[in-house]
């Protein structure tokens, strides 16, 4: 679209990121890809602003010849950047691909320790959290798994591993890289459909034609769940949202954004008549629930 600029929303989305801190000294995993390109030049280009110290770390898992052209690009980012690097080289052999995870991730938080980083930053986007809660499905999860990844976690002692791109579509931090002229390689590995979360990945790339708003709703879902878990109060303000609603009508036919803009009434102390569906609203007045309202519907027949 001309005159459009969807990467500024990658930079704005790091400005005003609550899952990292300002003043921060942070490693930036970079595997040389597109996402995490993105990342480590979104991270340099808002470091000024958030007071960020960045590092960058690059893990090579010892799985195929061409990780060399991978870490060729990541030491032209960060001389290019002007930021101290450090290279891990695993030696993975046959592992699977938990172990090799969970490999890459010790390997990151001792890159941080040394380099006196508080948390490791990844470029995980919205795609990759459609990919983890379906795997948590098809594991038979619980409510645990369908949270799917959290913004920030602890990571190792006195380490955090943060993820600020979750809600951002993958087109849109590769946008971002062709709108900066900055190199990038596409693992080969991604193509194998032996591999779960590949094959996921390709079911998923079927699906987004006929749910065009999948991810962000897979998104939503994933935030409602840890928000439902860990009982915060924006959770409790939607329990009583629907507690009311359900009083007087079916909750199955409401559309979840109706019940949003409710909650953040409540929230900001606001008052207003907020409608849930043809014929049913909710009545709130400075930030308190103060009933139903409800009228008839016109009717086609007879």
């Amino acid at each position: 679209m001309r005159g459009a600029h969807p990467e500024r929303d990658v930079e704005r989305t790091l400005e005003r990121s609550d899952v990292l801190n300002s003043g921060e000294r942070v490693l930036v995993a970079c595997s040389g890809g597109p996402d995490s390109v993105a990342l480590a030049a979104a991270m340099h280009g808002v470091a000024g602003r958030r007071e960020f110290t960045l590092h960058v770390g690059f893990v090579n898992h010892g799985t195929r010849a061409s990780a060399w052209q991978d870490e060729c690009i990541v030491l032209q980012l960060a001389a290019q950047f002007a930021l101290p690097l450090e290279i891990a080289v695993l030696r993975a052999g046959d592992a699977g691909e938990e172990a090799l995870r969970s490999a890459r991730y010790d390997a990151l938080a001792g890159m941080a320790k040394r380099s006196g980083c508080s948390a490791v930053v990844t470029a995980h986007h919205a795609e990759d959290q459609s990919e983890t809660v379906l795997l948590a499905l098809l594991r038979g999860t619980g409510p645990a798994g369908l949270r799917g990844m959290e913004g920030r976690r602890r990571l190792a002692n006195g380490i955090d591993l943060a993820r600020p791109f979750l809600r951002i579509p993958s087109e849109r931090l590769r946008a971002y890289c062709h709108a900066r002229a900055l190199p990038y390689a596409i693992d080969p590995s991604n193509a194998r459909t032996t591999l779960r979360r590949n094959a996921v990945r390709e079911a998923l790339t079927a699906l987004r034609p006929l749910f065009p708003g999948l991810d962000a709703a897979v998104a939503r879902a994933a935030d409602v769940t840890a928000e439902e878990r860990a009982a915060s109060p924006r959770a409790q303000l939607r329990g009583a949202v629907r507690e009311q609603l359900s009083k007087e009508t079916e909750l199955r036919d409401i559309d979840f954004l109706h019940v949003e803009e409710a909650v953040r009434a409540l929230e900001n102390g606001r008052t207003g008549t907020f409608h849930m569906k043809a014929g049913i609203a909710l009545r709130i007045e400075g930030g308190a629930i103060t009933g139903i309202t409800k009228r008839e519907t016109s009717s086609d027949g007879d």
